[in-house]
């Protein structure tokens, strides 16, 4: 029996059902995110941070890892002190949060909001590793999202697992231009696909997989060619910009999963070509067309596929340990 598609709310959805109402849509999408005031605080690239210390070649032992962290933890150190002396108390307190000896971060550059790649579980040992890679709106000072997810990830996974949650790129703000369009997500691949090329070397017989969420997906797709990974699951994807998964040239198992409850599921999946941008990123991942394989994500919303307890982070899990998802209404 054909696996079941996520549900989405007919009724806004036939509000696009028409591609010039999808094109439309786009176009307004981007007038707002131009036009749309943002509040009086500063952007968070806008608290100065100090350049990163230099890091040795990646190796996963023990002793190697426990020195990376020390040299992260330094960096994050000195980031703290310039944002107190910048003034900004929230960034210096979420920076205190990072620089706890129990955090272990294998890359740290607090610079343009801050980027960085924080390890959870026992990379050493780990024969299964997830990359988390998020969508817009995560810096420095809403991390703890990405970081409960992964905590959450990796007890789920047990022991013999790693979860790396890997901000590494200046993500776009939830309401932008950049969040609508390719940009970042091109100008950030080169850099997704050497951590994974590291990783992959540090740990050659380790099974890892490539998690991406909402805008995530398009940094992931953007990298995909040739990655050495098991898996690339897209959830809560806008799309990725290619129109099927051949498109995405890759050896790896693509899946692809969206919530009941998730407002993504609203966003026109076209692409409308502007003079010097194209916007939107059309194919959606879950449709049959798209040719990736389904798994069930329940009723959650668009920030809640990690969360404790529910059938897609279940789901999530067994893929990253290379078994088949549970089907909708089966999940315990």
């Amino acid at each position: 029996m054909a696996p079941r598609q996520p549900r989405s709310r007919p009724r806004t959805r036939r509000l696009f059902t028409s591609p010039r109402g999808a094109r439309t849509l786009l176009a307004a999408l981007v007038i707002a995110a131009v036009t749309v005031p943002f509040s009086g605080a500063a952007r968070p690239s806008a608290v100065p941070a100090p350049a990163p210390a230099a890091l040795a070649p990646l190796r996963a032992t023990p002793a190697a890892l426990d020195e990376r962290y020390a040299v992260n933890r330094g960096s994050i150190r000195a980031a703290e002190r310039m944002a107190t002396d910048h003034g900004d108390r929230k960034r210096a307190a979420a920076l205190r949060e990072l620089a706890d000896p129990a955090r272990h971060f294998l890359s740290f550059d607090g610079r343009e909001g801050g980027r960085g790649a924080e390890v959870f579980g026992d990379l050493s040992t780990a024969r299964r590793i997830a990359v988390l890679v998020p969508g817009a709106g995560i810096n420095v000072d809403k991390y703890w999202r990405l970081r409960a997810g992964g905590v959450a990830l990796q007890r789920k996974l047990g022991e013999g697992s790693a979860v790396i949650g890997w901000l590494g790129y200046a993500t776009p703000a939830t309401v932008s231009p950049e969040a609508v369009t390719s940009g970042l997500a091109e100008h950030s691949a080169p850099e997704l696909r050497s951590f994974l090329d590291e990783l992959k070397t540090s740990k050659p017989s380790a099974r890892i997989t490539l998690l991406c969420h909402s805008y995530g997906s398009v940094v992931c797709a953007k990298a995909a060619s040739g990655l050495e990974v098991a898996g690339i699951v897209l959830y809560g994807s806008p799309g990725t910009g290619a129109r099927s998964v051949a498109a995405l040239h890759t050896r790896a198992t693509v899946w692809a999963g969206r919530g009941g409850s998730d407002w993504i599921a609203d966003v026109p999946h076209e692409q409308l070509r502007l003079p010097f941008v194209t916007v939107g990123f059309g194919t959606d991942p879950v449709s049959p067309g798209f040719g990736a394989r389904h798994f069930a994500a329940g009723d959650c919303g668009h920030s809640d596929y990690l969360k404790r307890g529910s059938l897609s982070l279940k789901n999530l899990a067994r893929i990253v340990s290379g078994r088949t998802p549970v089907e909708e209404g089966r999940h315990a």
